[in-house]
């Protein structure tokens, strides 16, 4: 009898607290591993491909230990990119509140996961195997079963409370904080048309997701860090398992130059313009407006907080803080002056034109109007904007030979 009740208080292991954290952090790592690698960054963006067996191993391991079905959480996440901020985005705080999406975003998922217009539409191109179709999707509780059977079965009643963490850590982090706090708080490298934002310090737990703004600038990306100081955990993956040959990488967002002494805008200056709009727009906020904003004698926190709405023009703003900020901007000559610009190029950074002339033409007049206006910021910034070009990353870097391709 002592001996069934020490099984059942202890499992199989008899292990002690450690184990339990560290059986704990391993489960969960691995599985937000799998889901930013396999779900999303393979599927539903293609920016990397994963060997057969490698990219089954983080299929098997996604339905084990979370239930989600591939063609669903693809055409979900696909519908946020191509309906963010609206009243279509399955998870948008601006939507349903940021309340909403950070305690309840998993029943989001679940009720934009159910359409199943949308998983025809969104939801192309994912697995449709025997073992997708016939285990997998029908079967999707059992993984989660499976699991709480191993869990109690290793650490008795420990075991049941280890399977309880497991089952709300990635709709806590994923479908509530990164999905939340990604939309409604956080530093932003890019002026983006959705209020997606940069968390910190949580890569070490989320493997890089809270690159957020990074992601959305270039969602098709194998790689979400942008700076030095970013950690994505997720691409140091994908780089290991492509030095062993089990991944190709097949987009990584390109960088943005400058070259010197560039009298006009040209062809390079205008692919830059349409490529890197975001980090252009970015810059032109931090380094145009921001010091405009501190010469007009506002505080500190007051410049950090009108540099980010001016960065966008107050598109997220509620009408009544709108009308204040436009008419605070209006009061100042110099800040009128510069919003207007902004304007002026977040509308040429929007237009997507096959016939380059008429966007070269607003641009060359664009940078001589600045340079005309007097305002040495605008001035120096109108310099740096002709020299723009964009800097291709390689995707592929030299490694051991790949498995991913026959030998010749």
């Amino acid at each position: 009898m002592s001996d069934l009740l020490s099984l059942a208080s202890r499992g199989l292991t008899g292990a002690s607290w450690s184990a339990w954290v560290l059986y704990f952090l391993a489960t969960t790592q691995g599985t937000i591993v799998a889901v930013t690698l396999y779900l999303h960054r393979s599927q539903a963006h293609r920016g990397v491909q994963f060997h057969p067996v490698i990219a089954h191993l983080f299929r098997f391991w996604c339905w084990l230990t979370t239930g989600m079905v591939t063609r669903q959480w693809v055409a979900v996440h696909r519908k946020h990119h191509a309906r963010c901020e609206t009243v279509e985005d399955p998870h948008s705080p601006q939507v349903f509140g940021i309340g909403t999406v950070l305690w309840r975003g998993v029943d989001l998922y679940k009720r934009a996961a159910a359409n199943k217009d949308d998983l025809a539409t969104f939801g192309a191109g994912t697995p449709t195997d025997w073992i997708e179709c016939h285990l997998y999707e029908p079967w999707s509780w059992l993984g989660p079963t499976l699991l709480a059977a191993v869990s109690i079965a290793l650490f008795g009643v420990v075991g049941v409370a280890l399977w309880a963490l497991q089952m709300v850590w990635i709709p806590f982090w994923a479908a509530g904080v990164i999905n939340g706090l990604g939309h409604w708080c956080g530093y932003r490298n890019f002026e983006t048309s959705d209020t997606s934002a940069n968390l910190v310090p949580w890569g070490l737990l989320v493997g890089g997701e809270e690159l957020h703004n990074n992601h959305h600038a270039f969602p098709a990306s194998a790689k979400f860090s942008q700076h030095r100081f970013e950690f994505d955990g997720g691409w140091l993956v994908i780089c290991l398992l492509r030095w062993f040959g089990l991944a190709k990488v097949r987009r990584v967002a390109p960088a943005l130059g400058y070259r010197a002494h560039i009298q006009e805008p040209d062809v390079e200056t205008i692919r830059a313009l349409r490529v890197q709009h975001g980090r252009i727009l970015h810059d032109y906020a931090s380094s145009v407006i921001a010091p405009i904003l501190a010469q007009q004698r506002f505080g500190a926190r007051s410049v950090r907080r009108l540099r980010r709405a001016l960065a966008n023009g107050g598109r997220w703003l509620d009408p009544s803080t709108r009308s204040e900020l436009a008419a605070l901007v209006h009061a100042r000559r110099y800040l009128t002056e510069v919003c207007d610009f902004r304007d002026r190029l977040a509308d040429m950074t929007a237009r997507n034109r096959r016939d380059i002339s008429p966007l070269a033409q607003d641009l060359r007049r664009w940078c001589t109007d600045a340079e005309s206006s007097g305002i040495r910021v605008l001035v120096e910034f109108a310099e740096r904007l002709k020299g723009c070009r964009v800097v291709e990353v390689r995707a592929e870097r030299p490694t051991r030979p790949s498995l991913m391709q026959p030998k010749p």
